[in-house]
């Protein structure tokens, strides 16, 4: 019998989302992961996942929260959370939130140097981390001086070990009474595509109406099973009563995902629903039909992160389900879920004007957003009476409005400035991404704002020309930069053929490839202008999603180049 979704209006901290999730389905399973000691060769036998049920893992929690409340740590403190994807991360994520914690959470795979720089901006006073992440501290301890509270997922000198707190009675737990919608729940950094990374604050409100309007709008209910290849979903799935299997991957390089471990996770869990990265489902869709592999338990699919090209799409509907759907959520770290549209309509619709350089068709709003298309501006907006409107079809700048609209960044404080836009007592978020909307109020993604290359005579948007560009059959993705003098930019176009690209006489082919970019762009009147065009094995791009390009790297690339 399928159970009925549960409303989550009442709810004040998003850790208790566990408990009546718990309280409805105890014994379904709510997380499981590989377990540490399962084969290294996949190919060779199944992975052995260990599990834990959401009334175990809401003990846990509880356990958790208890043990971090007797050592004195009150509502409100900081502390950073270094734990890999798994049942010990969940757990103690939830665990947090009952404390009443506000919970840094850090990408580890955004590198060494920009992960300690983003922990030091946020100004932990504690730690709970797996026993690597307790040498950094140590190491870089005079980048954190407030971090005092520490606790160790194995035993580490100077940490209370987290294993002490399984021998807690969870029933003593007692709920944090100050913690509202209102209140602090975690800081989550931007990937930092267009800059340094960003502290991102959440409100418990954002965590809650995040899980109720991505449940409500694919119709996500209880009992669903979800293979995961982004950690932080699991939050949500938790709070919609929804299984999280984590697969065997590393969750820091996503596109390098062996995909038979997706398989067997999904497999083994009868999963009917799966999030990723455009650039992991572009890895598991091309074996998928390479090697003749169907996934028909599988009907829905959410990647997001960046545009999902069409090919990759049309290559998921063929591999899933017959009633499957694929989805393409469109958001940011500061505001999600914005928009979504369907394969579907991606395919039969829009995907053609895409390949003409019209953009990329992110959907409809949800039915919560608001949403405005302005006239760009490089300059702070301090009151929504600073905004100009464009008409629909005309290239502007996206700023939202809702629930789950964040209210600041906590770190690099400077960007709020930027970012935020007053309207009475409310405000709106600058996406930082331009496009249009059409006749339908769909929007149309064009780029980030600060990657528009302006030559002085015209401007050009990103996604457009490479949307041409990446037509090209020999062609996986393109990357458009402007290089020279800001105004006065030289558009250049580096382009990341497809991996079969690269065969015996390299050289040749890329003169030839080049030649044919050339004579594609000239078909239209948004690239004609373009005259410079470069191939590079791969490009530049972000650790999370494995999509987003480093434009600026390739721009100071691509200026030794020309």
């Amino acid at each position: 019998m399928q159970l009925q979704k549960w409303s989550l209006d009442e709810l004040q901290n998003v850790g208790h989302s566990l408990t009546e999730t718990a309280t409805r389905m105890p014994a379904a399973i709510a997380v499981a992961c590989p377990n540490t000691g399962s084969p290294t060769k996949p190919n060779q036998q199944r992975t052995v996942f260990e599990t834990i049920t959401f009334a175990e893992l809401e003990s846990a929690s509880n356990q958790i929260a208890l043990g971090i409340q007797q050592l004195g740590v009150q509502p409100g403190t900081r502390m950073a959370l270094m734990i890999p994807p798994g049942i010990d991360f969940v757990a103690h994520v939830f665990g947090l939130f009952k404390a009443g914690v506000v919970v840094i959470l850090i990408d580890p795979g955004m590198g060494k140097k920009n992960m300690i720089r983003c922990l030091a901006d946020a100004r932990p006073e504690g730690m709970v981390g797996i026993r690597k992440a307790h040498f950094a501290r140590n190491l870089f301890r005079f980048r954190f001086p407030l971090c005092k509270t520490n606790v160790s997922v194995g035993r580490w000198p100077g940490c209370t070990d987290a294993n002490s707190f399984k021998k807690l009675d969870s029933a003593n737990f007692k709920p944090v009474d100050c913690i509202n919608r209102g209140s602090e729940a975690a800081i989550i950094f931007t990937t930092g595509s267009t800059g340094p990374p960003k502290g991102v604050l959440y409100r418990h409100r954002v965590f809650i109406e995040q899980a109720r309007q991505i449940r409500d709008y694919f119709d996500i209910n209880p009992g669903s099973t979800d293979v995961s290849g982004f950690p932080l979903f699991a939050l949500f799935n938790t709070a919609m009563g929804t299984t999280t299997v984590f697969p065997k991957m590393d969750a820091t390089r996503p596109a390098d995902v062996h995909p038979p471990d997706i398989f067997d996770a999904i497999e083994q869990f009868d999963a009917d629903q799966s999030f990723g990265s455009p650039a992991l489902w572009n890895t598991v869709s091309n074996y998928c039909v390479k090697h003749s592999i169907k996934l028909p338990s599988i009907k829905r699919i959410l990647s997001a992160g960046a545009p999902v090209p069409p090919d990759v799409l049309q290559r998921i509907k063929s591999v899933i389900g017959l009633d499957g759907e694929a989805y393409t959520p469109y958001g940011a770290t500061e505001s999600l879920p914005v928009a979504c549209n369907s394969a579907t309509v991606i395919l039969n619709e829009t995907a053609e004007r895409t390949r003409n350089g019209f953009g990329t068709c992110v959907g409809n709003r949800f039915p919560d957003m608001n949403w405005r298309v302005i006239k760009i501006s490089d300059e702070s907006l301090t009151d929504i009476s600073d905004c100009e409107n464009v008409p629909s079809g005309e290239v502007g700048e996206l700023i939202v409005q809702g629930a789950v609209v964040t209210d600041q960044y906590v770190t690099r404080t400077e960007a709020n400035e930027a970012h935020k836009i007053k309207d009475n007592d409310s405000f709106w978020h600058r996406m930082g991404d331009v496009g249009y909307l059409d006749d339908q109020e769909r929007f149309w993604f064009c780029g980030r704002k600060a990657h528009r290359v302006r030559t002085g005579s015209e401007i050009l948007f990103t996604i457009p020309c490479e949307g041409i560009l990446n037509a090209h059959p020999n062609v996986y993705r393109t990357a458009l930069v402007g290089v020279g003098i800001p105004g006065q930019e030289t558009p250049v176009i580096v382009a990341e053929p497809i991996p079969e690209f690269w065969t015996n006489n390299q050289g040749t082919r890329e003169s030839q490839l080049i030649s044919e970019l050339k004579s594609l762009a000239g078909k239209h009147w948004q690239t004609d202008k373009i005259q410079h065009f470069l191939i590079r094995k791969s490009l530049p791009v972000d650790i999370r999603h494995n999509s987003k390009i480093f434009r600026e790297q390739l721009r100071t690339w691509a200026a030794n180049k020309i």
